[in-house]
């Protein structure tokens, strides 16, 4: 076995040690907790470093270090599959220069928390299974101020009388929330919430039955929309994109969305969320005909992109 070989073997005996899921018992995570403490295959675990860094340039580290590459495709899975965990540990701290970004911002980095990394700084010494002892009988408390921190930024959301949900902060979930709270009640009173995605989980809230009541089987890797509601009064399923960043529901994502809920026996509306007017007047051009606008500093009116449908005085002549 060769020195790279041994260091990812190394790096997953930490893991089981520290006691991460089974499921993080594998190379790609031990590569990345590699990266994240800077251990080439010749440098000493005694000279580990803890340099935040972001999925790319891990993802980079790990191709130049130790020959494995990635595709680019392979974020989102390093992102929820490793980091998420990692951080959840306890052993690493995710934005520590500002831990209100929202965790899928181009920004986010990662960096080993201070106390871990002493810790495994001391692999392979005398020292390691004391040290290993001292470091689990305080994890727990360091794992819960951490998790304490990160409900403080999280952005409630009232899915139900009785019911919250917390997203990810940032300004897209600030907007979910808003699309939620004061769109829904205004113009699809009653309705029910089938689906909700958040930064940090595509998947925040899915309500397989009410789909699968309404004829809809979702592919789990179709690109959903931000926030599906059931206007139950109208049987309207309305398809909302809220829009901070990227773009609104323009004639290719309105025939994306237009296949993915076609056996639908509920009628699609399609609906792009914005937080103000100013964000609104980026994308105004891209918008597509026979979809509506919503703005939630102006949240008691709707933009209708549907031609002479709704052509007629407002005085009720």
């Amino acid at each position: 076995m060769n020195e790279k070989d041994n260091r990812i073997k190394f790096a997953r005996q930490m893991m089981v040690s520290l006691g991460l899921p089974k499921a993080q018992h594998n190379d790609r995570s031990a590569l990345c907790l590699l990266a994240l403490l800077d251990v080439a295959p010749d440098k000493s675990w005694g000279d580990a470093s803890n340099l935040p860094l972001g999925i790319t340039p891990i993802m980079n580290w790990i191709r130049e270090h130790y020959n494995r590459s990635y595709a680019p495709n392979t974020r989102e899975t390093v992102r929820r599959q490793t980091m998420h965990q990692f951080c959840d540990a306890g052993i690493v701290i995710c934005n520590p220069d500002n831990p209100s970004r929202a965790v899928n911002s181009p920004r986010t980095v990662y960096q080993i928390e201070p106390s871990a990394l002493d810790l495994l700084r001391t692999f392979g010494t005398g020292q390691w299974h004391n040290n290993l002892e001292s470091y689990l009988d305080k994890r727990k408390t360091l794992a819960e101020s951490y998790a304490e921190h990160r409900k403080q930024k999280y952005i409630p959301v009232k899915i139900a009388p009785s019911k919250q949900l917390n997203l990810s902060a940032g300004k897209h979930s600030e907007l979910i929330r808003a699309v939620v709270e004061d769109f829904a009640p205004r113009f699809a009173p009653g309705s029910a919430l089938l689906y909700l995605g958040d930064t940090g989980n595509k998947w925040r809230h899915y309500n397989e039955n009410l789909l699968t009541n309404l004829g809809v089987n979702i592919d789990p890797h179709g690109k959903m929309p931000d926030i599906v509601l059931h206007y139950v009064a109208k049987n309207w399923l309305l398809l909302i994109e809220a829009v901070t960043s990227h773009g609104p529901i323009d004639e290719k994502r309105h025939a994306e969305l237009s296949k993915l809920f076609s056996i639908s026996t509920a009628c699609p509306v399609y609906i792009t969320a914005f937080p103000d007017r100013s964000i609104l007047g980026r994308y105004i051009g891209k918008i597509a005909w026979e979809t509506e606008a919503w703005v939630a500093d102006n949240p008691s009116h709707l933009i209708h992109f549907d031609g002479e449908r709704f052509l007629a005085p407002h005085n009720g002549a």
